[in-house]
């Protein structure tokens, strides 16, 4: 570290930072709004459901119950707080005395992993609830069809797509700034792999939002935010046992210099 060029480094971590505040805020940056009703009829044909759906009475739903936001992208800020969590720690390194952040990194990391796995757990129950009611109520025609299309069957796409776009650019910005920070950055597989895997989540993220039809986004966006929630639980579950064995080493050598 006593080469790393801090400005580089600063910048990754301003870029990560803007990452996860971007995935916590995209509930609001995200609205749904309600189609109009010859986009409602066109999604319908598409899927065949012409004879069973009720035009009116969705357009009615509707009008009580507007259709809602997805969850993948703010299950994306798990992931990446994970990510910043670990570097923001490396940096502490800059301003912490070593022996000090040999103690306070083992403990923080404990601390926010266990954050993690229990917020992870929490949200991995409710994507796969939330996933199997969408599903069945989809295909209970033509009452649950309808209170399907009337909530959940209008995805924003085009806004998802913009928000994964720019999070996918931060994110490459934060990657190349960490490099050009330091290249031994490049040699801890650790920080390598948790970086590929939030590009990896984007990504199927993105792939899963433009898999389907407009009417089914909704599925496969909580069927994306499943595979998130499990991606970020695995990293919780890798950190944790990190600073268990980080935490054992300090008090070894703590009770060596006794």
């Amino acid at each position: 570290m006593d080469k790393l060029r801090k400005p580089f480094f600063i910048a990754s971590l301003v870029c990560l930072a803007l990452t996860v505040l971007v995935e916590v805020g995209a509930p609001v940056l995200l609205p749904t709004q309600a189609p109009d009703r010859q986009a409602l009829e066109a999604s319908i044909r598409e899927e065949g459901a012409q004879d069973d759906v009720d035009i009116n009475e969705v357009l009615e739903v509707q009008k009580e119950n507007p259709p809602t936001p997805g969850l993948s992208i703010p299950y994306l800020a798990l992931l990446d707080a994970l990510l910043l969590l670990t570097l923001s720690l490396m940096g502490a390194s800059l301003l912490i005395p070593e022996r000090v952040h040999g103690r306070v990194q083992g403990l923080v990391t404990l601390i926010g992993s266990i954050v993690a796995l229990l917020a992870g757990i929490a949200m991995l129950f409710a994507a796969f609830g939330l996933l199997m009611l969408m599903v069945s109520l989809f295909l209970s025609v033509p009452f649950g069809t309808i209170a399907y299309l009337a909530v959940w069957g209008f995805f924003n796409r085009g806004g998802a797509s913009g928000t994964l776009g720019l999070l996918m650019l931060l994110k490459v910005v934060a990657a190349v700034c960490l490099v050009l920070a330091h290249q031994r950055f490049l040699q801890n597989k650790g920080l390598v792999l948790l970086v590929l895997t939030s590009l990896l989540a984007n990504a199927i993220v993105s792939f899963l939002h433009g898999l389907v039809p407009i009417v089914l986004v909704s599925i496969t966006d909580a069927l994306g935010a499943i595979i998130v929630a499990i991606l970020a639980l695995i990293w919780a579950v890798v950190l944790l046992i990190g600073a268990l064995v980080s935490i054992v080493k300090v008090l070894r050598l703590t009770r060596v210099a006794a």
